[in-house]
């Protein structure tokens, strides 16, 4: 069996620092829909961590479904986003080891090549989304993953910033690991089963390393 390491990650409020594009998309989505001007202040304070569907019926789109179809994608690609400080160093540093590096999320696979930032691309063995594996909290997704970098489960960690993101890792049998910056209050993260809960993204390193279990033999 593969003695190599992997660090599975979600995107979204993990690795991308997205909070404001996607709320910016969904009030533009929601302005499409409705014919008047919607902004990220009109949005409920829980947007981030609903189905997004149930938050345009609640800005008063009366078929979410169909709005989410025809704007969200145009409205998502022009919003900013960026990756949080320290991100491609910390995962170059992994990369530069010999850890494999994938990223599990609920993205759709069309929006990746131009959701995902060139530098992050390049230090990426894999990305997984829902068109690949059942999503989250399913283990389907970590497992798809460990399978394209052939590492075995106990020697791969996976960094949530959601629930079902620790689900999914016990489920795999991954270590979880859970990102304060992300969209999720804390106690929500450790309720859910993560290990730990790191408190800045420049903590994504050579240092997770140490939370695995020795090698046999090592």
């Amino acid at each position: 069996m593969s003695a190599r390491r992997a660090l599975l990650a979600d995107l979204d409020g993990v690795l991308l620092d997205s909070a404001a594009g996607v709320r910016t998309a969904l009030a533009a989505t929601a302005t499409c829909a409705t014919g008047r001007r919607v902004t990220p202040a009109d949005l409920p304070t829980d947007a981030l961590i609903r189905p997004r569907t149930d938050v345009l019926a609640d800005l008063g789109v009366s078929d979410p479904d169909t709005a989410f179809v025809r704007w969200w994608d145009g409205a998502l690609a022009a919003a900013p986003s960026r990756l949080f400080p320290g991100v491609v160093e910390g995962l170059r540093s992994l990369r530069e080891a010999g850890t494999a590096i994938a990223i599990v999320t609920l993205q759709h696979r069309d929006r990746l090549p131009w959701l995902l930032p060139p530098e992050l691309h390049e230090l990426l063995d894999a990305v997984i989304t829902p068109q690949h594996a059942a999503p989250k909290p399913s283990p389907d997704a970590p497992r798809a993953a460990l399978a394209v970098l052939d590492v075995p489960p106990h020697n791969a960690l996976m960094l949530g910033d959601a629930p079902s993101d620790m689900a999914s890792a016990l489920a795999a049998g991954v270590l979880p690991l859970a990102a304060a910056w992300g969209w999720h209050r804390c106690e929500a993260l450790y309720d859910a089963g993560a290990s730990v809960v790191l408190d800045d993204p420049r903590e994504i390193g050579l240092g997770l390393l140490r939370r695995l279990a020795p090698r046999p033999g090592g």
